[in-house]
């Protein structure tokens, strides 16, 4: 069947919005059995189904990264996960695969070819910063080859004492971030979260310093591991997840979708404008009839990253307020979703009070009629998160109409607002 105005045909298989939501809550590994116990090996699994992890800075309850894991499997050790990713041998590296992310080394070639845009958009550039500074990029390249890997922050206090003063730490963590983001410079593991930066051959072994992957391959295969990873999604939520261009990824979709990989269908509720917008579901994935699962989610998990696509699956608008103002904050600093089964319930925002060895809930909003059981089962995912984050106590603050509620459920005293 044609679409008046558009080359689109539409497929006659179709899902309903509950299903596409339970089958890309399966394929982010919600739904099964938790380990009795939760080592590298289990970490390593999820990981791998995942296929990045997205980094971020901001550590008022816990760093992004550290997440994904523990709404999966639960309380585990993140030296594990320091281990399995951030130490220099480990089998993972950077990339800005969707932001800033951890990614696996093997795949790296796959980002040879953004790379090369990003130089040559700044090489074309005559206003960019390089051109002026071609001094400090060649001694950010002698320096690492005079001493092998090293933090940026060693990087800045030799520049300081060797150019007088002369070179910044903007200018230093430019330069090297400007290589980083060309693949002469590569991340040879972090430490105390700062990454440390080594040439590229310094790091990577010869195989993946000379694997070739054309532009259209490696678009494919990372569209491919999108599809796998979401289970089902639009053209712009399967471009979105390795941050390529929605008119890149169709026809590579359309190839995908041609050689059995994917499935092109439709869900009702997820047309534009009133017209039908086609989804690709991956061949091998599961369409559960149920999802029991509890998990407090990241700002930047997979599952709520694309705003949209949250909003679509869940109904949920959500946008993070970490640069939003203060006093114009609706729901507060750092929100977390709360999925009950296959339903995001409530917003949380969450604090880790280390001095006091306090889990300090700031706000609690509900986002539909809760259940029976359910602000026990956010209780119980709280008090899982504080002895994760080894607190010893829960407090909850009198902001957002579940914070009552769930006060009582944790039998602690409910805390008036600051202001």
């Amino acid at each position: 069947m044609a679409v008046k105005g558009s080359p689109v045909r539409v497929p006659s298989a179709q899902i309903s919005p509950a299903q596409a939501r339970r089958i890309a809550l399966a394929a982010q590994g919600f739904g099964r059995a938790r380990p009795t116990a939760v080592g590298v090996r289990q970490l390593g699994a999820t990981v791998a189904r995942l296929g990045l992890l997205q980094l971020d800075s901001v550590n008022v309850f816990e760093r992004s990264h550290y997440m994904p894991a523990f709404s999966r499997l639960g309380p585990y050790n993140k030296a594990d996960l320091d281990r399995l990713t951030l130490d220099r041998s480990a089998r993972y590296t950077e990339y800005w695969a969707h932001e800033a992310s951890l990614i696996p080394r093997h795949t790296w070639p796959l980002w040879r070819w953004k790379m090369d845009d990003r130089r040559r958009k700044q090489e074309d550039d005559p206003q960019s910063w390089i051109h002026a500074n071609h001094d400090m990029l060649q001694w950010l390249r002698d320096e690492l080859a005079d001493k092998g890997p090293l933090p940026a922050g060693k990087i800045e206090s030799d520049a300081g004492r060797r150019r007088g003063g002369w070179w910044e730490w903007s200018d230093v963590k430019r330069g090297l971030e400007m290589l980083f983001s060309w693949g002469e410079v590569v991340s040879a593991g972090r430490t105390s979260f700062q990454r440390v930066y080594g040439l590229a051959a310094q790091v990577l072994t010869p195989e993946l310093l000379n694997a070739e992957v054309s532009r259209r391959d490696a678009q494919r295969q990372l569209l491919l591991w999108s599809a796998k990873a979401h289970g089902i999604g639009t053209v712009g939520d399967l471009a979105d997840y390795y941050r390529l261009k929605s008119q890149q990824a169709k026809p590579l979709l359309e190839e995908l979708a041609d050689a059995g990989e994917i499935l092109p269908l439709l869900v009702p509720g997820w047309e534009v404008n009133g017209r039908p917008r086609l989804a690709y579901l991956h061949s091998e994935a599961k369409v559960p009839r149920r999802i029991n699962t509890g998990a407090l989610l990241s700002p930047f998990d997979p599952v709520v990253w694309e705003r949209n696509r949250a909003l679509r699956l869940f109904d949920f608008h959500y946008r993070i307020e970490i640069y939003t103002p203060e006093p114009q904050r609706v729901y507060g600093y750092y929100t977390l979703p709360v999925l009950i089964n296959d339903r995001i319930v409530a917003r949380i925002d969450l604090k880790s009070d280390r001095q006091n060895r306090v889990l300090r809930v700031q706000s609690a909003w509900n986002e539909a009629a809760l259940a029976l059981g359910v602000v026990d089962r956010i209780a119980i995912l709280l008090r899982e998160a504080a002895a994760w984050q080894q607190l010893d106590d829960i407090v909850v603050v009198d902001r957002g109409d579940l914070a009552a509620a769930l006060a009582a459920e944790l039998r602690t005293p409910l805390l008036p607002r600051p202001y």
